[in-house]
């Protein structure tokens, strides 16, 4: 007996995923900044920070495209013949 997941179930297996993904994309930038740093820019600040920064805006804009499709480029949103009705 399979049952559809509940809407909270879907609702947390997303927030799951954006903070993991939060968490991989921002040490990645983390680490590509300081590996830009000491090898390129003589240990300065900014490159961690910079690229710290692309990490995480890259995720939030893959958790925002999660909850919201209609948000990816070249996505139409059609509505249901049931609300054209009313």
């Amino acid at each position: 007996m399979s049952t559809a997941p509940s809407s909270e179930n879907t609702v947390a297996q997303k927030y799951d995923r954006c903070l993991a993904d939060l968490v991989v994309r921002t040490g990645i930038g983390f680490g590509i900044g300081v590996m830009a740093s000491v090898i390129f820019l003589r240990r300065r600040g900014w490159p961690v920070a910079l690229s710290t920064g692309f990490g995480a805006g890259m995720s939030y804009a893959d958790c925002d495209r999660s909850f919201n499709p209609a948000r990816i480029p070249g996505t139409r949103v059609i509505p249901s013949p049931t609300a054209e009705a009313k």
